[in-house]
C-alpha cells in the first residue's frame, strides 16, 4: 500500500483531513510537542486516534522552538478568548491569531514531515490546512501550500506532495467532510488551554462549536463553557 504522512495534533481539521486518505494509504502520523499548553491532549487524542484508525504514531519534540517562542501557547500569558459573533471580524481574529502564533511552525513541521516522507518511501504529507483559518494563519492558505509543493519539488528527489482536502473549506464544510469519510472527530481535540475539558472560549474552540452548530448536529465535545 502507498504510505503517506500525516501531521496529526489530534485536532479537528487535521483528524478529517487524514481520515479522507486512510483508505488508500498507510498512514505514518506525526505528533509535535513544541511546549505548547495542549501538548498532553493533543497527544492523547492523536494516540486514540491512531489506535483507532490503524495509524502508525510518531513524537517529535521540539524543546528549541518552545524556547524561542513567545506565543500564549507556550508561555504564562492568558490564552485570548472570543466572541462568536467576532470570529469573522478579521480585526479582532487578527489580533488572537497573532497572539497564539508560533515563529513558523507550519514550515517546521512541514519540512520535518518531508523528511520522513523521503526516509520511508511516503508519496503524500496530509495537512489540515484550511481556508477559514487562512484568513488571519498565512500558513494555512493555499498560497502557502503551492509554494511548499513547489519547494519540495525543486529540492527533493523523491516524488512528494502534500495533501490538504479542507484547503478551500470552512469549518462547517470540514465536520460535513468528516461525516462523509468517517472521521472520529468526536475523540478530536481542538483546544489551544490544554484543559482535559475544551474551554469553549478560545478561538479554536469557538470555531469548533460555530461549524457543528450551524450544522444543527450533535457536537459530542466537552466543553467548561
Amino acid at each position: 500500500m502507498k504510505k503517506a504522512i500525516s501531521v496529526l495534533s489530534g485536532g479537528l481539521d487535521c483528524t478529517v483531513a487524514t481520515s479522507v486518505f486512510a483508505k488508500d494509504y498507510e498512514i505514518h502520523a506525526i505528533t509535535f510537542n513544541y511546549g505548547q499548553k495542549s501538548f498532553n491532549q493533543e497527544l492523547k487524542a492523536s494516540k486514540e486516534i491512531c489506535k483507532k484508525m490503524d495509524f502508525k504514531h510518531y513524537v517529535v519534540d521540539l524543546p528549541w522552538l518552545a524556547q524561542i517562542s513567545n506565543s500564549t501557547l507556550n508561555t504564562d500569558d492568558d490564552i485570548p478568548e472570543i466572541k462568536e459573533e467576532e470570529l469573522d471580524d478579521i480585526e479582532k481574529s487578527s489580533e488572537t491569531a497573532s497572539s497564539v502564533w508560533v515563529p513558523a511552525r507550519n514550515m517546521v513541521f512541514t519540512s520535518i514531515a518531508t523528511s520522513f516522507a523521503e526516509s520511508i518511501g511516503a508519496e503524500a504529507i496530509i495537512v489540515g490546512w484550511d481556508r477559514e483559518e487562512a484568513a488571519t494563519f498565512p500558513d494555512n492558505s493555499k498560497e502557502f501550500l503551492n509554494a511548499f509543493n513547489e519547494l519540495i519539488h525543486i529540492g527533493s528527489p523523491k516524488d512528494i506532495r502534500i495533501e490538504a482536502p479542507a484547503i478551500d473549506l470552512d469549518k462547517e464544510e470540514i465536520v460535513k467532510l468528516g461525516i462523509e469519510v468517517g472521521a472520529p472527530m468526536e475523540i478530536s481535540y481542538s483546544c489551544y488551554a490544554g484543559r482535559e475539558k475544551h474551554c469553549g472560549v478560545c478561538e479554536s474552540c469557538m470555531r469548533r462549536k460555530r461549524a457543528f452548530k450551524k450544522l444543527k448536529i450533535r457536537d459530542l465535545t466537552e466543553y467548561e463553557q
